[in-house]
């Protein structure tokens, strides 16, 4: 048995009350064999056996107040996973379906997808089962202040430093930051995704969005393809799935149909983002209430049928494994030629087999997704520079961070055997060959 198949049985064993963490090694792993094999002195200094092990886990309680004075307690947690490249690095998620697994797989993946912007931060993740949802603006800010209350002996400017994700935006992060500054008495760069008033960067809130539209378009550019008149599936409809509808169709492209967790509207002759930032961004409303603005347009309850609509290229960025096997079939029916990934995991390993299977092009979430970490660290550097730069900066040093994300990729999957156009590996490779190397140099860490 080979060492890395070795690993992922033993990982698979020890750890198979965590489906979600597994599921992410499965995938990384199954890109190294050959990466392995060319450098054996990773296996004689175990080096996967450290790599797949957090070199610390966080977890606590967070007790908070109801506005009818009734006490709650939710769950907290921080996965500080690996720090060989820099800080641990990544975002704060609060949504119910938390857990250690889930926070895991998600540290796992942002060492990877950190290690790929060429910047210097390690992989973390953290959040809490608390649900935002329905909660007043005095209920979150309670819970945000107690959350940080212990959070904050585990984080730092030069240690961690957490951002948003899931259920934590612009108004969570202003609670967190408030109660970190009473706390300490610092005023530092501890999070990313902060208000433009104190400290905060510009293009961080569309980041992520812009980003997997600048690497789909350098992806489509090496083949002398674009954006221009291609219909566009995107589910979801926060920050990411919003800002890449914007940047897409502003190149060009026309996005048919989004959806959130009630369900999805389509309009063959394309939507109107501006009236789904106007609901989701400024009402907080439901993405149903579309059609009464555009009546020719379609709702559909249940989000998962996003999928059976004709298109050429689908970004799922709505959450992990949403796009399960069936789905996978139904897009590759309707002759879907290109997935782009952008929430975190969002393909099954059955879906990612079949659109290999298939040939389409395939970008992985770890990649395609850099674009707001990346721009986090930027948002880092301004704090540590006590600067603030212009957008078009910003823009700037993103469009180079995707477009060279790509190029890596492409380089690393030929060199070690494969396609150019497989991205996985190249992701996955481009990725650990620096994690590892650093491990190596600094010895027994």
């Amino acid at each position: 048995m080979s060492y890395v198949n070795q690993i992922l049985n033993e990982v698979k064993s020890k750890d198979s009350h965590e489906p979600e963490f597994i599921q992410t090694v499965t995938e990384v792993l199954s890109s190294l064999e050959k990466v392995i094999d060319c450098h054996p002195q990773y296996q004689e200094a175990q080096l996967l056996e450290r790599l797949l092990e957090p070199e610390r886990i966080v977890s606590f309680r967070v007790p908070w107040m109801t506005d009818e004075g009734k006490y709650a307690v939710n769950r907290g947690f921080r996965v500080q996973f690996n720090s060989a490249i820099g800080p641990y690095k990544g975002g704060l998620r609060f949504h119910p379906s938390v857990n250690q697994s889930v926070m895991k797989f998600l540290a796992f993946e942002q060492i990877f997808k950190n290690s790929l912007t060429g910047l210097p931060i390690g992989g973390g993740k953290g959040g809490s089962d608390f649900n935002p949802k329905g909660k007043s603006d005095n209920e979150i800010m309670r819970f945000c202040q107690s959350f940080m209350t212990e959070l904050y002996r585990h984080i730092g400017p030069n240690l961690d430093i957490p951002a948003g994700d899931i259920g934590v935006g612009s108004r969570e992060i202003g609670y967190l930051y408030g109660q970190y500054k009473r706390i300490t008495g610092d005023f530092c760069g501890v999070l990313t995704g902060k208000g433009l008033t104190y400290g905060g960067s510009l293009i961080r809130t569309q980041a992520t969005g812009y980003g997997i539209i600048y690497l789909a378009n350098e992806v489509l550019k090496a083949r002398g393809r674009s954006l221009k008149k291609k219909k566009l599936t995107i589910s979801g409809s926060g920050n990411v799935a919003i800002y890449a509808a914007e940047k897409a169709i502003e190149l060009g492209a026309s996005v048919i149909a989004m959806c959130d967790s009630n369900g999805f509207i389509y309009d063959k002759e394309g939507l109107d983002i501006s009236i789904i930032k106007e609901i989701k961004e400024v009402g907080y409303g439901r993405i149903r209430e579309y059609v009464e603005s555009k009546p020719k347009a379609e709702y559909t309850e249940g989000f998962k049928g996003i999928w059976n609509i004709p298109c050429d290229i689908a970004l799922p960025c709505a959450t992990q494994n949403e796009i399960d096997l069936e789905s996978a079939k139904m897009l590759l029916k309707n002759k879907c030629w290109m997935v782009c990934e952008g929430s975190n995991m969002p393909s099954t390993l059955d879906a990612m087999s079949a659109f290999a299977d298939a040939g389409i092009l395939f970008i992985p979430s770890k990649a395609a997704n850099a674009g707001g970490v990346a721009v986090s660290a930027l948002e880092m550097s301004q704090n540590s520079q006590r600067l603030s730069w212009p957008s078009e900066e910003v823009d700037c040093r993103l469009k180079n961070i995707m477009a060279e994300i790509y190029q890596n990729m492409a380089v690393a999957a030929i060199k070690y055997g494969k396609s150019s156009q497989d991205f996985i590996t190249g992701a996955n490779v481009t990725a650990f060959l620096k994690v590892a190397d650093a491990m190596m140099e600094q010895g027994l860490v």
